[in-house]
């Protein structure tokens, strides 16, 4: 039905090659020359994740909000000059999806012939997610604060979903929509694992024997589609995008001594 070209395999092969130098090369040089360091670290997160989903063809679209929250580990390895080096995990239940955004030529809301109404939807879909990070922090270890960046793969595992909208599909207002791509809107999720690059920046405040409180903004690219993306299928391209704020809260169980 398209024509499909190798771009996404490009980008995917790029991303994955340069996520395993950085894990390969990067992170065990630093293993072997910095100060030794044996903190683990468990505690919950929770957060907003806005997403949607980068369909070609393309569908119009605002972003997503949902919830998302979970269980987070931590284990700080090494300390090289004042690098804190740690692999951070977590696993989390998280409500993506997309919203559409149904406009005529005018850039107006499409009006429903049948209703009346102005044509919305919108799909959530739930996931597990699993994203696990390497993890360099500067700043305070114990006491105070320190800003950090991580970065690795995630996956995710659907669970199921739901629609949202005020109008019945035979019956949508197809002339005055400037965009014309409808088929997403029958079609269930086909892919049900999901995988893809994360990455994010935030503080943390450490306080002795209460803990660590985190804050931090993240996006995630997704590598997978939705939905199937073979020359007999509608969509060449439909994979995730998140964008996520929350927060977590650690506490130590493991910690190096005499520090």
């Amino acid at each position: 039905m398209f024509v499909r070209t190798g771009h996404r395999e490009s980008m995917r092969n790029r991303l994955v090659i340069l996520f395993t130098f950085v894990l390969s090369y990067c992170l065990p040089t630093i293993a072997q020359v910095g100060e030794y360091r044996n903190d683990f670290s468990v505690g919950v997160n929770g957060g907003y994740v806005l997403s949607d989903v980068g369909f070609t063809p393309t569908v119009s679209q605002d972003l997503h909000g949902g919830i998302t929250g979970g269980i987070s580990f931590r284990y700080v390895c090494e300390k090289y000059f004042s690098t804190i080096c740690s692999v951070y995990g977590e696993i989390n239940y998280a409500q993506l999806g997309w919203e559409e955004d149904i406009l005529d030529r005018q850039d107006q809301p499409v009006i429903n012939k049948k209703t009346g109404l102005e044509e919305e939807y919108s799909r959530t879909a739930n996931y597990i997610q699993i994203p696990i990070f390497a993890r360099l922090g500067w700043g305070r270890e114990r006491k105070g604060a320190q800003f950090f960046f991580q970065v690795g793969p995630q996956f995710g595992f659907f669970l199921n979903e739901s629609t949202k909208t005020n109008f019945n599909f035979p019956e949508r207002n197809q002339e005055d929509r400037i965009n014309k791509t409808c088929a997403q809107d029958t079609l269930s999720i086909q892919n049900h694992f999901d995988y893809g690059i994360s990455a994010g920046l935030g503080l943390e405040y450490s306080v002795p024997k209460v803990g660590h409180f985190l804050l931090e903004g993240r996006y995630y690219y997704g590598l997978g589609n939705i939905y199937k993306d073979s020359k007999r299928d509608y969509f060449s391209k439909s994979n995730y995008g998140n964008i996520v704020i929350k927060l977590t809260y650690l506490f130590d169980i493991i910690k190096t001594k005499n520090l």
